[in-house]
């Protein structure tokens, strides 16, 4: 399974937000830090401030800042947020595409859905504190903007 580059942005987010300390980085220093378009950064913080895993203060002294809910989110469920709950394959074929002429007796996308929870549930019980954990954390701290 291949994740949307949103998701994969929003785990770094959070995982370099879990090893800040008392920093408290803007938005535009984590996309930076990550090498990432400022605008991708700032769509994926507010989504992680709606979902209550993050905090944003604007101004002086404001800056981003993960919360406890945050630290000991669930990486499967952050991921289900940011993938969607769509089916791995569109059988149905959207409005470009004709519908999948074997979609009445195919197998493929129950078993596609099953590797899909699957690929989930693996990921249900790690928290973003479980992927910072030493050494992951410290190296975290470290890494700077390309030049």
């Amino acid at each position: 399974m291949r994740l949307l580059r949103s998701t994969d942005l929003a785990l770094r987010v959070l995982m370099r937000l879990a090893v800040a300390g008392d920093s408290t980085p803007t938005t535009r220093e984590v996309a930076e830090a990550m090498d990432v378009p400022y605008t991708h950064a700032a769509k994926v913080v507010a989504e992680l401030q709606h979902m209550g895993l993050l905090t944003a203060r604007r101004g002086r002294g404001g800056g981003l800042g993960v919360t406890e809910d945050g630290r000991t989110a669930s990486v499967g469920a952050v991921i289900r947020v940011f993938e969607g709950e769509g089916d791995v394959v569109d059988c149905d074929g959207g409005t470009a595409v004709s519908p999948c002429p074997l979609r009445s007796a195919c197998r493929l996308r129950g078993a596609l859905r099953t590797a899909q929870e699957a690929f989930f549930a693996s990921l249900d019980p790690l928290t973003v504190e479980d992927i910072v954990a030493s050494p992951t954390g410290p190296l975290l701290l470290g890494l700077t903007p390309k030049q």
